[in-house]
């Protein structure tokens, strides 16, 4: 069986700690997209950790984790987390694609002069250099994992590379050129790190999945950060859609047979962009914010705060939709019990009519929401694992949402602790 773990909204739906407990009947956990721009927060008995490149099944011995191809590999930051999970006692077998792409020095550079000349037209990047990472892969400048151990080609592709990214530093952004044999040595150090850990793993997905093994996919961001289907242009540079699972993995698409969708049980987003359910209020927000995940509504990656809003059903209907789910689970339900009453976006009002259908970014930049409001539980249910054990009022949130998406909840988590969790 293949499994596709993916986010509904705006990412930091909590994805990490499902994939988390999900590989403990998995065999191989496969991360198909993204980079070091967004992290995965698992607790578990290891610890706290924030996986920027990791699987999220790398604490598990027994358990294959792959690096697919479709990712942005960052060997700094894999070196880094490699380092910080080996320390908390970890073992673990990772396998990174050959066919993935190595971000390089200059797409930080790159993204960093870009978000500083744009000023307050910016994306609200991380800075991570994921934009200039995928400009050179579409444009076939790009360097595949395999390219670090072929020393003349890599030579003569950095050679030329840098003949172009050069003109950009001097001439766009006047700041210092970068001497490509300097940027070769560091792609040697790179072969050499990771080397043991490079292997065709297509091959070993195709192969497992003939010998019905359980493989997850594991994805990063959610619906709404999709390069064509989100928030354009105020997105991330891959696709984040369960479907482009098949292809940052590689495997056939018709192996995929169940699509697990997360989603908050209320929202929050890094990063600029329309977000219409967004709580405007300040110190409404904050209290909403600092109640949410284990350490409040701060990214993972940047650790700058979440901005916050309430449950958007026409954002998450479009989301779930789009990424095929077969079953949905919805997280931080146990944030919301501070709240007499539980506003809800179930529309979008945009000049003078109600829309029950996610919109383009300019009109969403113009649509307020149609907020319902539903009776709050006001009571501490961490520690509950059965639904029927929930107060009435938290059920009946549940089951609105269930409705309101048409697709089954089957997983409610309800604290940040990996056994925090109802099955329905």
């Amino acid at each position: 069986m293949v499994k596709a773990i993916v986010g509904a909204n705006w990412g930091d739906e909590g994805k990490g700690k499902i994939t988390d407990l999900c590989a403990e009947s998995a065999d191989i956990v496969v991360r198909f997209q993204g980079g070091a721009n967004a992290g995965h927060t698992i607790i578990n008995k290891y610890g706290r950790f924030a996986l920027h490149q990791l699987p999220s099944g790398i604490f598990h011995e027994n358990i294959i984790n792959i690096i697919g191809n479709g990712c942005a590999l960052n060997v700094n930051s894999l070196t880094e987390e490699i380092a910080s999970v080996k320390e908390a006692g970890v073992n673990f077998k990772l396998f990174i694609s050959e066919r993935a792409q190595v971000l390089l020095p200059h797409h930080v550079l790159l993204d960093t002069y870009e978000e500083e000349r744009l000023g307050n037209k910016a994306f609200g990047s991380t800075k991570s250099g994921i934009a200039p990472f995928f400009s050179d892969k579409y444009s076939k400048m790009g360097l595949q994992v395999w390219e670090l151990y072929n020393d003349e080609l890599l030579k003569e592709k950095l050679q030329m590379m840098y003949e172009k990214v050069n003109v950009t530093l001097k001439h766009l952004y006047n700041k210092p050129e970068i001497d490509y044999m300097d940027v070769y040595a560091t792609l040697k150090g790179y072969a050499e790190t990771i080397k043991n850990n490079v292997a065709d793993t297509s091959l070993i997905l195709r192969k497992a999945i003939k010998e019905g093994k359980s493989i997850l996919l594991e994805g990063q961001l959610g619906t709404l950060k999709d390069t064509d289907h989100g928030i354009y242009p105020y997105v991330t540079s891959s696709s984040t859609l369960a479907g482009y699972s098949a292809v940052g993995a590689g495997i056939p698409p018709y192996a995929i047979s169940d699509i697990l969708c997360i989603t908050k049980a209320y929202s929050s987003a890094v990063g600029e962009g329309p977000f219409v359910s967004e709580i405007l209020d300040e110190a409404e927000a904050e209290d909403l914010r600092r109640r949410g995940g284990d350490k409040g509504e701060y990214g993972a990656t940047t650790g700058r705060a979440r901005r916050v809003g309430w449950f958007d059903t026409v954002a998450t209907r479009y989301g779930v939709e789009l990424q095929g789910a077969t079953e949905v689970c919805l997280t931080c339900l146990d944030v919301l019990s501070y709240l007499e009453e539980i506003p809800v976006c179930t529309g979008y009002e945009y000049e003078g009519k109600i829309y029950k259908d996610f919109l383009t970014t300019d009109k969403l930049y113009k649509s307020t929401p149609v907020i319902e409001k539903l009776k709050g539980w006001n009571c501490n249910i961490k520690g509950i694992r059965e639904f029927d054990k929930l107060p009435a009022e938290a059920k009946a949130y549940v089951e609105f949402i269930e409705k309101e998406l048409g697709v089954k909840i089957s997983m409610v988590s309800n604290g940040p602790a990996r056994e925090d969790i109802i099955y329905r």
